[in-house]
C-alpha cells in the first residue's frame, strides 16, 4: 500500500500537468482561469489525508480531483457574477455608452481563420464538458484511445463510443451555427 506522503507530488503533477490542463480548460472555458485551478489541483492533491492505495490509479484520481476543482472554480464565478450583477443593478451609471468598435484592415484568409477558430469554440461551448474534454485529449494532446482510457480510468471501447458520440454531437454544432451565420 503506497501512502500519500511518499507520492513525489511535484513530479506527479508535472508529469499530468499538460493533460490536466485541457481537462480544465474544457470544464472552466477561460485561459487565464487554468492555473488557478491548477493550483488549487496541486493543493488538494498534496493535501488529500487518505493514501492512495494504488498509483496505477494516480492518473484517474487527479482527473477526478481536476473536475472537482473546476466544478469549484466555476461556482465561486458564478456567486461573483451574481454579486456584481446584484450591484451593477442597484448603482447604474447614467452615461454609459456602448463602446464602439475599432476597424483593423486584416488579411482575408486571417479573417476567415478567425471566424472559423470562433465557430468551433462556440460549438465546443454547446456540447457537454466531457464530451469536450475527450475531444480535446485526443485532437490537442494527440492522444491514442489507450492514453485517454487509462486516464480517464474507463474502456477503449468507452473511449470510442464516448469519442464518436463527441464527434456527432460537434459536428450538429458546427452545422447550426454555419446555417445561422450564413
Amino acid at each position: 500500500m503506497t501512502n500519500s506522503t511518499a507520492i513525489d507530488w511535484p513530479a506527479a503533477l508535472a508529469q499530468h500537468d499538460r493533460w490536466l490542463r485541457t481537462i480544465v480548460l474544457a470544464r472552466v472555458r477561460e485561459r487565464q482561469a487554468v492555473d488557478d485551478v491548477m493550483q488549487e489541483v496541486a493543493l488538494a492533491a498534496v493535501r488529500q489525508a487518505a493514501p492512495l492505495a494504488d498509483i496505477a490509479k494516480l492518473a484517474p484520481w487527479l482527473y477526478r480531483l481536476a473536475v472537482h476543482q473546476a466544478l469549484l472554480y466555476r461556482r465561486k464565478c458564478g456567486r461573483r457574477r451574481r454579486l456584481q450583477t446584484s450591484y451593477e443593478n442597484r448603482h447604474e451609471r447614467p452615461h454609459e455608452n456602448g463602446h464602439s468598435g475599432h476597424s483593423i484592415q486584416e488579411p482575408l484568409g486571417w479573417l476567415l481563420s478567425d471566424e472559423r477558430q470562433a465557430l468551433v469554440r462556440q460549438a465546443l461551448g454547446r456540447i457537454a464538458a466531457r464530451d469536450r474534454e475527450i475531444l480535446l485529449l485526443k485532437y490537442t494532446e494527440n492522444w491514442h484511445y489507450g492514453q485517454i482510457a487509462t486516464h480517464l480510468g474507463i474502456s477503449h471501447s468507452a473511449i470510442e463510443a464516448r469519442l464518436h458520440r463527441a464527434r456527432r454531437r460537434l459536428r450538429e454544432q458546427l452545422v447550426v451555427l454555419e446555417i445561422s451565420v450564413g
